[in-house]
């Protein structure tokens, strides 16, 4: 059953212009005032979830939260929030959605929380964007994955990604799912679904004990 929710005057997800590639077809680049989003576990029909075997949404999960961000001023307040942690250094964090849904949208969101200026390119074609951001504790590197193209999971052994997955610094990696038993197993994982009025619910699901401190 999906959530229902009440028309909102906010600004929405996908208004504004988006970089080449997938994209997430219809993230927008703009900022929106800050907001709180709201917390709640909803009943919703969320696909990313359903897809998944009873199995890989259960194992190993260590806590988890329910969002629902009814603009897009929501996601990148939760993005600020996350961006906050120090645990976030050496973390890998795992976006699942459909295509529209607001993964590339929260990744931008989130490096411009940590500081990343320039340009934020979606990793469609280029399957990784390296990126760097001045912190209190020193420069932090991340990097910003994109399988959607991946036809095989040995791909990502082949262009040499372990190397990166064991160097330190943040990883964020759309589409998971294309390299699904090769990936490292995420500290954190953020499912996000489309709702109606242009909203969004985000399940976020703690891995690891790093992943326990990034839900706090």
């Amino acid at each position: 059953m999906a959530a229902r929710l009440q028309p909102t005057p906010q600004a929405r997800f996908g208004i504004g212009p988006v970089d080449i590639g997938h994209a997430d077809l219809g993230e927008s680049q703009r900022r929106g005032p800050a907001a709180q989003p709201r917390q709640q576990v909803i009943p919703v029909e969320h696909t990313a979830l359903t897809a998944l075997t009873a199995h890989q949404r259960h194992a190993s999960i260590l806590g988890s939260r329910d969002l629902v961000w009814a603009s897009e001023a929501d996601c990148a307040a939760s993005a600020r929030a996350l961006a906050h942690h120090e645990a976030l250094r050496n973390a890998f964090i795992e976006l699942r959605g459909p295509l529209g849904a607001g993964k590339t949208t929260f990744v931008r969101h989130l490096l411009r929380a940590l500081g990343v200026v320039g340009r934020v390119k979606s990793p469609s074609y280029a399957v990784v964007e390296p990126h760097e951001a001045a912190t209190p504790s020193g420069a932090l590197h991340i990097w910003h994955f994109d399988f959607f193209r991946f036809k095989d999971p040995n791909e990502w052994e082949d262009a040499g990604f372990r190397d990166l997955f064991a160097a330190e610094g943040l990883k964020l990696a759309e589409w998971p799912e294309k390299a699904l038993g090769v990936l490292p197993r995420p500290d954190l994982r953020i499912d996000i679904a489309p709702l109606e009025n242009d909203s969004r619910h985000a399940r976020v699901c703690a891995l690891t004990p790093r992943g326990l401190e990034l839900l706090k």
